[in-house]
């Protein structure tokens, strides 16, 4: 074996498979379609200051690649995991020497800039404005998040999605062909089906599909012909456990515990599941869910099925008794409750109401009636004069005013006649017992 193929083979398989052109690029049609604006930009090296945002294996740093070898401009590639302060202002000055002596500009790509604080941020903003240097940045993060305003204002924000099981199988099957880069030269066998399944497994990633690929080459062993059959049992031994794409301090833990809230107060309970599935599967906090339960239960039902709150704080104080995994049991019951329970919101929007007020008005003087006397000064100050005490009068109600002055007539709490008409949830499809709501 020649030094060329031993050092190729020490080269991970995702990465000799990189794609080298557009030709090659598989996916993300809306930004590198032909026609299509970022397409135009770099193939006519007319380029501008950007951000890729999408998730891990979707094409930004082959982007960035493509883009080194396309441009006249110099091309300088470097991650914030490794890279100091001092560095990069020492090359923001060989961009500004170059730009200088050879008017030639230079293109900087910072991979994972939301690992950048805020001052390190700021460094490239006067750069980027005078045209100095060219910013292109990638992230898995919000940028609206991670990317300081102003830089985030001089930049156009392009958003990569993750692959979709057909252009996984794509890469897979270039990967299979592939002589030069790929398996191409060894004798594999795999069917369109077993092709599918593993397509499935990398979640859209194609780093993760193609260092599954790997893998499950390197441990498949040779039949009595020479030929490596690659089944499913062989991809299931290869990768125990499907990974799920989740950081639970990043921008899909907000989108999924979101789409699960509004699954909720839809009232779809298959949604519901499904979405507590997603967290419970990827590793969750149980607690973050169960906490989100309980506000829920006041927030979008409230007073239309009060038994709720119980239901949901239950779950809590089942997940501080039992654990997981067979905790999963006691959420996915308060979920199934919860979603076919009766919605309200009236308590949350009087809540709303009233702090509107209390922000509009300020500290508003309590009505003297109201207020508790302990001292002969304040009897003489009419403290607590023509109180009525509830208890006093038939069924405990009397009229008086608990408001101040100024909004005495105020309504916050609307439960409307409608809401109290409505349909009580299912009761043969909620596996608590029989409750009065």
């Amino acid at each position: 074996m020649s030094l060329f193929k031993e050092k190729n083979n020490l080269v991970p398989l995702a990465e000799r498979m990189r794609p080298r052109d557009f030709d090659e690029f598989v996916g993300q049609e809306d930004i590198v379609g032909k026609s299509k604006l970022l397409r135009k930009a770099i193939e006519e090296d007319q380029l501008f200051s950007m951000i890729f945002w999408g998730p891990p294996g979707t094409g930004k740093t082959t982007l960035a690649k493509i883009i080194a070898q396309k441009t006249n401009s110099d091309f300088v590639y470097f991650s914030a995991v490794d890279v100091s302060t001092k560095e990069i202002r020492q090359i923001i000055q060989q961009a500004k020497q170059t730009l200088k002596a050879y008017q030639k500009r230079t293109i900087l790509f910072l991979d994972e800039i939301h690992r950048f604080n805020k001052a390190q941020q700021a460094i490239f903003l006067p750069h980027v404005e005078d045209g100095s240097i060219i910013l292109i940045a990638s992230t898995t993060e919000n940028p609206s998040f991670e990317v300081i305003s102003p830089l985030l204002s001089r930049c156009r924000v392009f958003i990569l999605k993750s692959l979709s099981q057909e252009e996984i199988k794509k890469i897979i099957k270039a990967a299979l062909d592939n002589k030069e880069r790929g398996l191409g030269k060894e004798k594999i066998r795999m069917n369109e089906s077993n092709i599918d399944f593993l397509a499935g497994l990398a979640n859209g990633d194609a780093r993760t599909a193609l260092n599954l690929f790997e893998v499950i080459n390197q441990i498949a062993s040779k039949n009595k012909n020479g030929v490596k059959e690659i089944n499913q049992k062989l991809i299931t031994d290869a990768i125990q456990k499907k990974s799920l794409f989740y950081d639970k301090k990043g921008e899909e833990h907000y989108n999924i515990i979101s789409a699960f809230i509004k699954s909720l107060r839809g009232s779809d309970v298959d949604a519901a599941l499904y979405w507590l599935a997603r967290m419970l599967e990827a590793g969750e906090d149980p607690e973050f869910i169960v906490r989100r339960m309980i506000i829920f239960a006041s927030e979008d039902i409230g007073n239309a099925s009060p038994t709720a709150l119980v239901v949901a704080v239950s779950a809590s104080q089942a997940l501080q008794f039992v654990g997981l995994p067979e905790a999963q049991l006691n959420l996915a019951q308060a979920v199934t409750y919860l979603a076919k329970a009766p919605k309200s919101n009236a308590s949350y929007v009087a809540l709303l109401k009233a702090q509107e007020d209390v922000k509009k008005y300020g500290n508003l003087p309590v009505p003297l009636h109201l207020r508790n006397a302990p001292t002969k000064l304040m009897e003489k100050l009419n403290y607590g004069k023509n109180y009525k005490y509830p208890h006093n009068f038939p069924n405990t109600k009397i009229k008086q005013q608990y408001l101040p002055d100024a909004i005495k007539s105020r309504k916050y709490y609307i439960f409307s006649k409608e809401l109290k008409k409505e349909s009580k949830p299912d009761s043969s499809k909620i596996t608590t017992s029989k409750t009065n709501i």
